[in-house]
């Protein structure tokens, strides 16, 4: 069925996509500040400091890349969505809230990561931002705002293998009343379900 109330351009969408993502990415760095030293510097005091911001490091790389992964399938997705209609465009930016989120909570865990409340927050967050990625798909196909040239096999292929980010996000919710601070490693999971969604069609 096709929305009866098309009226702008996806390119517009993409466009803030691509500014939004650009300066959510940008300020993951801000979590970083140059260590304060007193006393003798030698390369093993800088060497210690260092390693000190390796929690800080591994969160900062890993919000990047899921930042950097979720930009390219976007732009795969609104490469096949040709139209938008109202509630596309409010899903997107409810969407993109989220992501405006990341290096706040990339932050909280970096600052307090040893405790629970600072890792649901940043696995929530997560959470909720693959759940409306894969309510952007899931209402574009249904509204009939795809390409004609996508066949329903492509459109579930993609609705399954959307799921591994939420399904990985659900893991590490799990995972923090567990290992907290270990918690985040359960998005490495997304690679080996996406290859499980793809060879289960």
């Amino acid at each position: 069925m096709e929305s009866n109330y098309v009226w702008m351009n996806t390119k517009r969408i993409e466009t803030l996509v691509d500014g939004i993502f650009a300066i959510a990415m940008t300020l993951l760095v801000l979590n970083f500040e140059i260590p304060q030293f007193t006393g003798v510097i030698t390369n093993a005091v800088i060497w210690n400091a260092l390693v000190e911001l390796w929690p800080k490091m591994f969160t900062y790389g890993l919000s990047f890349i899921l930042l950097a992964i979720f930009w390219r399938v976007n732009h795969q997705q609104f490469y096949l969505i040709k139209k938008s209609d109202t509630p596309l465009l409010w899903i997107n930016i409810f969407w993109l809230m989220f992501v405006a989120l990341v290096p706040f909570s990339t932050s909280l865990i970096g600052e307090y990561g040893e405790f629970e409340i600072s890792e649901l927050f940043f696995q929530i967050n997560f959470l909720l931002i693959g759940i409306l990625f894969n309510l952007n798909w899931r209402y574009a196909a249904s509204r009939g705002l795809l390409d004609k040239s996508v066949n329903q096999k492509k459109i579930e292929r993609i609705k399954r293998i959307n799921l591994a980010l939420p399904i990985a996000a659900v893991i590490a919710i799990i995972l923090v009343f567990i290992i907290p601070e270990y918690s985040s490693l359960a998005y490495l999971s997304t690679y080996f379900l996406k290859k499980f969604f793809k060879a289960s069609i």
